[in-house]
């Protein structure tokens, strides 16, 4: 299957990422920007090669390092992806069974590694990428390097839709709290990037409040003071249950207000 980038948000911004990351990783087949908006199904933004194949297929329920990925909120690295009893139900011969035009190139596939991310602060973002050898941990950190770009890229390209409009305005707004609150939990906990998002998300989950207000809630705790937020109206004011909720996970962490 050859090298195309095609999505279904035409942006030269998401063609460009995929492209770069085929370039950056030996050995890529295939890439992939998959989206889990909160509360809607998982659906993919834009692939690369072979990825147009093999993630809708782990969507439409093979399971996969993709879903797995979406999941738990955490990396998912396989060296051998079929031979992974994580997704019993992804294997070669379904696979040539369902996408039987790729006959020649399912054979090739070894690796995959899938990064979550954040999107529009109640969901999720997989960049992920398969290849012919096995993944590493070193794959997952070339991954690293381009989720703020596929984050932004799909603001972009969800920003060009009328209805849209509103709520990616409201993410770019929420973007620099989160960041702040997950330096946070990071200086915390001594935890990477992956695990701190992924504390963050759960906590606002437990509680059922907004990531995006959860994290000004945590910032302005720790501080004492409110949270450095850009100017106009889209001021995120967190509720009390975004308060109640940063100040127990404050707590949790061992951490100290002001």
């Amino acid at each position: 299957m050859t090298g195309t980038p095609t999505t279904s948000v035409a942006t030269p911004l998401l063609e460009e990422l995929l492209a770069r990351i085929a370039a950056d990783v030996p050995g890529t087949l295939g890439a992939a920007v998959s989206v889990h908006p909160r509360g809607s199904t998982m659906h993919t933004a834009a692939t690369y090669g072979l990825a147009a194949a093999f993630v809708p297929a782990q969507l439409a329920g093979f399971g996969g390092p993709v879903q797995v990925a979406v999941t738990t909120g955490a990396p998912v690295v396989t060296a051998d992806v079929f031979a992974d009893d994580r997704w019993p139900a992804l294997t070669l011969t379904g696979l040539l069974d369902r996408h039987p035009e790729f006959a020649a190139d399912w054979p090739r596939v070894r690796g995959v590694a899938a990064l979550p991310a954040t999107w529009d602060s109640e969901g999720l973002l997989v960049l992920s990428v398969t290849l012919n050898r096995p993944a590493t941990e070193e794959t997952v950190n070339v991954l690293r390097r381009h989720e703020r770009l596929a984050a932004m890229a799909l603001v972009v390209a969800e920003a060009a839709r009328p209805d849209r409009t509103e709520q990616m305005l409201d993410l770019l707004q929420s973007r620099a709290a989160l960041e702040e609150a997950k330096g946070i939990v990071i200086a915390l906990r001594r935890c990477d990037p992956d695990e701190a998002w992924s504390t963050l998300r759960r906590a606002s989950q437990e509680f059922n409040v907004k990531v995006r207000e959860l994290a000004v809630a945590l910032v302005e705790l720790l501080a004492g003071a409110p949270a450095p937020q850009p100017d106009g109206d889209r001021t995120i004011t967190p509720g009390p249950a975004a308060r109640r909720a940063a100040d127990q996970l404050l707590r949790a962490l061992g951490g100290t207000r002001r």
